[in-house]
């Protein structure tokens, strides 16, 4: 395992701690808080960086990476959904 791929790896999962607390926050509280632009421009350039990840071998980064994009796809859904109730 590279360097590289350790130290994407933990501030990716720093990223993930924080991200879930506030897909939570929002779920429990039923409020979008994020921008839509923000949100949808983020997780398209995390799962852009899923791809170059893996092409690159850095498969524990991948793995981070994309549950990060997923977090940010679960953020623009609830801004989605909680606008309109």
């Amino acid at each position: 395992m590279a360097w590289q791929d350790i130290a994407v790896s933990l501030s990716n999962l720093l990223f993930t701690y924080s991200l879930s607390q506030q897909a939570y926050y929002g779920f429990v509280r039923k409020k979008g808080l994020i921008v839509l632009q923000t949100s949808l421009l983020t997780l398209l350039g995390l799962f852009t960086l899923t791809i170059s990840f893996i092409s690159l071998g850095l498969y524990f980064s991948a793995v981070v990476t994309m549950i990060n994009g997923v977090l940010w796809y679960i953020l623009f859904l609830q801004r989605i959904i909680y606008e309109k109730a």
